[in-house]
Formats: C-alpha cells, structure tokens, sequence
C-alpha cells in the first residue's frame, strides 16, 4: 500500500498544514489515490480484509475523506455505506441516512491523525444507540496516541508540529495546504 501512495504522489513530504491546523513534513492526499478506481476498490478490499469475521450493518465514513474508502469498504463486505458531513463546524449524520438501534457499524476514514472526526461520529453513533464494531483506515498517523483501537493499512509517525514551535516555520520553509488546493475553472453561460 506505501508504494501505491508513493506512485500516485498520495504521501507528499514538505512543509504542511494539516486540517487539525498542527504542521507536519509529510502529507497523505489519499484523495489521489481513490481517483483509481481499482486502486480503491484494492484498499477497500484490504481492510475489509481487516474486519473479517466481524458482524457489520453498516460503514460510515466521514465526509469528505472517509466517503470514498467507506464506499469501497461495504461493497467489499456487501453491506450498506453511509457517511456524515460537517454542518455549520458539526459533524451530522444527513441526507436520509437512518442508523437503526443496536445496528453494527463500522467506522471507516483515509487518513487518521488526531482522530477528532473519528471521536465525533463515536458521539453520533452513540445517540443513535449503535453499536461501533471497528475503526479502519488506510493510513494511521495516530500511533495509539488518539486513544482508539484503529486498525491500518499503513502506519506512519511523521513528526507533527503545532504551528507556534514548528521548525520549518521558523526556518521560513513555506507552508502549503495540500488539502485546500483547487483549480477553479469557470463556465459562463
């Protein structure tokens, strides 16, 4: 699977800013990876891989990372995909999904770090009175710290910096946010 990130240009080392605002030397765009169709359809595979045996409803991924893995995940294991979404800074679950009480879920991202995502769908599910079977990811960068049983297709500990006592910052490297970069192209009609 690291070999895949590399080829796809999915882990990126440089100066970054991660969405939970901490700085690290190296990035997981796993986003360039699961624009392969057949390359998400293989990691989805190898974590259902992860979870075999377990009893699972459904898989939740959240939005917007977790929604393609997740996906991938549940047809796998020929269950149900559901995903949450931020909504005014909130994770919700929307757009029709019903989670059923005491149904199996399991919980599904790209890229774990902090695992505050993760942490906040623990919450919504625990409204819903269901039942969190497991955590799978593709890339773990948490290394127990998160608290959470997570399990991984790769496991990596790059060094993450909060922004006031990063290195590279005050080497004057220059920052970028992989995540937030975009081509706009518009259309006028």
């Amino acid at each position: 699977m690291l070999d895949l990130l590399k080829t796809t240009e999915s882990l990126l080392e440089g100066h970054f800013e991660l969405s939970s605002g901490l700085h690290s030397d190296k990035y997981f765009q796993c986003a360039k990876l699961l624009q392969f169709p057949n390359y998400a359809e293989h990691a989805g595979k190898k974590i259902a891989e992860l979870f075999a045996g377990y009893e699972v409803d459904a898989v939740l991924g959240p939005a917007l990372g977790g929604i393609i893995i997740g996906y991938e995940v549940a047809r796998a294991l020929g269950k149900r995909s559901i995903f949450t979404e931020r909504k005014d800074g909130y994770m919700e679950l929307r757009r029709g999904f019903q989670i059923d009480d005491g149904e199996k879920i399991l919980i599904i991202e790209d890229v774990i770090t902090t695992a505050r995502s993760v942490k906040e769908n623990i919450k919504i599910l625990k409204e819903y009175n269901a039942e969190i079977v497991g955590i799978g990811c593709i890339v773990d960068r948490s290394m127990g710290r998160s608290g959470l049983e997570i399990s991984s297709l790769v496991q990596m500990d790059p060094e993450v910096f909060h922004p006031n006592d990063c290195p590279m910052c005050k080497e004057g490297i220059e920052l970028e946010k992989p995540g937030s970069k975009a081509r706009v192209t518009r259309y006028i009609i």
